[in-house]
C-alpha cells in the first residue's frame, strides 16, 4: 500500500482509498468537509451550499460518522445516488485491544455502573465510621 494524499492509503488491488478516523477528523471545516456514512468517506465541501437542509447540519457532523443522522432524516433514493459523486474512499477499521468480555460487559452496562457506585459508597461509609470510631476511642 502506498500513501496517497490526506493520509489515505490506496489498495493496490481495488484502487479504493482507505482513511482512518484520525485522517477524517481533521476535515471538519466549511472549506474542507468530510463525512462518514455507512463506513464510506465523502468529501462534501462543494455540496455544503447546495444542501437543502442547510450547511449547518452538515458542519455539525463534519469529520465524523454521520450515518445515524443521515438515516434519521430519511434521505430519498435521489439523495443517496447524489452522495456517490462525493465518495473518496472507505473507512479503515483499526484493530483495538479488546477487554476481557466479562470485564467489558460489567463496566458497560448501566445497572453495573449503579452497583459499582453503591458498593463504593458503602465502602467509603464503613471506612468513615471506622475512622471516626478509632478517633473517639483514643
Amino acid at each position: 500500500n502506498a500513501d496517497v494524499g490526506s493520509g489515505g492509503e490506496k489498495s493496490a488491488v481495488e484502487g479504493v482509498k482507505y482513511y482512518t478516523l484520525e485522517d477524517i477528523r481533521v476535515h471538519n471545516m466549511s472549506n474542507d468537509t468530510w463525512l462518514i456514512i455507512h463506513d464510506k468517506v465523502y468529501d462534501i465541501t462543494s455540496f455544503l451550499e447546495e444542501h437543502p437542509g442547510g450547511e449547518e447540519v452538515l458542519l455539525e457532523q463534519a469529520g465524523a460518522d454521520a450515518s445515524e443522522s443521515f438515516e434519521d432524516v430519511g434521505h430519498s433514493t435521489d439523495a443517496r445516488e447524489m452522495l456517490e459523486q462525493y465518495f473518496i474512499g472507505d473507512l479503515r477499521f483499526e484493530k483495538k485491544k479488546k477487554l476481557n468480555p466479562y470485564i467489558s460487559s460489567l463496566f458497560c452496562s448501566s445497572w453495573s455502573i449503579w452497583l459499582i457506585s453503591a458498593v463504593a459508597a458503602v465502602v467509603v461509609g464503613v471506612g468513615y465510621r471506622y475512622f471516626i470510631f478509632e478517633h473517639r476511642s483514643s
